[in-house]
């Protein structure tokens, strides 16, 4: 045998492996956490996410507080990145609030153009519709959330289990709490849950929570990050995951 075809022999046995994989952690969930930016939308696709960081650190700037942040931190470009960054040099202050809020207004004003993602919308209707029931575990603010889900008619799939970023800034994702939270207030053991996330941190969350995960990755970047922390399933489409809902029901 060559060694092409051994190749090729041990690439469709890892993608059967893969799907086998996928089809196991669906049917076996009966709660489902989604992240939100990602996974059911893009929620900074037409309002950057690099402007609304700038903004955040010209306005600490213009306080006279540049020195709160090391250069990384400001050239980070990721507005949570500088919101962690003050809170842990000032937890709980005001000063941290009056950052946290102003990054909650971009959010809401992000909303206007958001962009969902591929097959979410059919897919959350689906797996509502043969019993599942979802929440939201996200770090954005929760009235984010709420905005953008009330605009596309999908709130009955979510309320009222919706948890996003709160004042406890040190417990955003990678920190399990706002899966913790859903799971609690759904009385749902973590095996019995699936998370999707596309990012690490969502990842790290999950197996910190021990609930399964489940890796939404839209380009080769995003899923080489995400399998590089250990995630092991991963779709490039949700349409992949309505295709086996729909098989199962």
């Amino acid at each position: 045998m060559t060694s092409d075809t051994q190749q090729t022999q041990k690439a469709t046995s890892d993608t059967r492996t893969e799907a086998a994989d996928l089809r196991e952690v669906i049917t076996r969930a009966r709660v489902v956490l989604w992240d939100f930016d990602g996974p059911i939308c893009r929620l900074f696709a037409g309002h950057s996410a690099e402007r609304v960081a700038e903004g955040l650190v010209e306005w600490l700037e213009g306080r006279g507080l540049h020195g709160l942040l090391t250069e990384p931190e400001r050239d980070s470009l990721d507005p949570h990145v500088v919101l962690r960054a003050v809170d842990r040099r000032h937890p709980g202050s005001d000063l941290v609030a009056e950052l946290e809020e102003r990054l909650t207004q971009e959010e809401l004003r992000a909303t206007e153009s958001a962009r969902p993602t591929a097959w979410a919308d059919p897919l959350i209707r689906t797996w509502t519709a043969v019993g599942a029931r979802l929440a939201v575990t996200t770090n954005n603010s929760p009235r984010v959330v709420s905005k953008y889900l009330e605009g596309r008619g999908l709130t009955g799939c979510f309320a009222p289990h919706l948890y996003g970023r709160t004042q406890d800034l040190h417990r955003l994702k990678p920190d399990p709490h706002c899966l913790k939270r859903a799971l609690n207030a759904m009385g749902s053991a973590p095996v019995a849950a699936l998370m999707i996330g596309d990012t690490p941190s969502d990842f790290l969350a999950a197996r910190a929570a021990g609930v399964p995960f489940l890796g939404y990755a839209r380009n080769e970047r995003k899923e080489k990050l995400l399998r590089g922390v250990g995630a092991t399933t991963v779709v490039n489409s949700l349409e992949v995951v309505l295709n086996v809902i729909r098989r199962q029901a």
